[in-house]
């Protein structure tokens, strides 16, 4: 046979069968305590937590449990090496036992590539400007400009 236990709304104990207070509220809420001093406890609306006779406040304030099986073992966490995406693992550990004059000459040359590239990019465009923009293309412009402007009949300022 088992004991039906309720559990005190306030201090949050153990209620056995006949023993405890009931309280009613108006909207039809039940509440149970264990005593008149939780029950006066609540009416005053005290906070549970603040009051170190209740087990809410025991638990907050971590009281009465057995330290020492709580405790968890916590694992070393182990260094795990994977290769990433456009780099396989052997080209990794190969850049990082290179020696760091090795390493900078590598900067140095790929830096100095990049540079000869923009450079070549920019002659060629220096080129392509010079044949499309010459002094014979001015001024063959020019002639068309005014070969335009004399077949244009003369405006006259006619007031209307």
């Amino acid at each position: 046979m088992s004991l039906k236990l309720d559990l005190c709304n306030f201090s949050g104990s153990k209620i056995y069968p006949s023993r405890g207070i009931r309280l009613a509220r108006v909207d039809g809420k039940i509440y149970n305590f264990i005593n008149k001093k939780s029950r006066n406890a609540y009416l005053m609306k005290k906070n549970p937590r603040k009051i170190a006779w209740t087990v809410l406040y025991r638990r907050k304030h971590k009281k009465g449990t057995e330290t020492d099986v709580a405790k968890k073992r916590t694992r070393k966490t182990t260094k795990f090496q994977r290769s990433i995406q456009g780099a396989t693992l052997e080209n990794i550990l190969a850049k990082r036992n290179q020696k760091p004059e090795v390493r900078k000459a590598q900067r140095e040359q790929v830096i100095r590539s990049q540079k000869e590239k923009l450079k070549a990019k920019k002659e060629a465009k220096q080129v392509n400007k010079k044949k499309t923009d010459t002094k014979a293309v001015r001024a063959a412009q020019k002639k068309i400009n005014k070969a335009n402007t004399k077949s244009r009949p003369a405006r006259t300022n006619v007031m209307m």
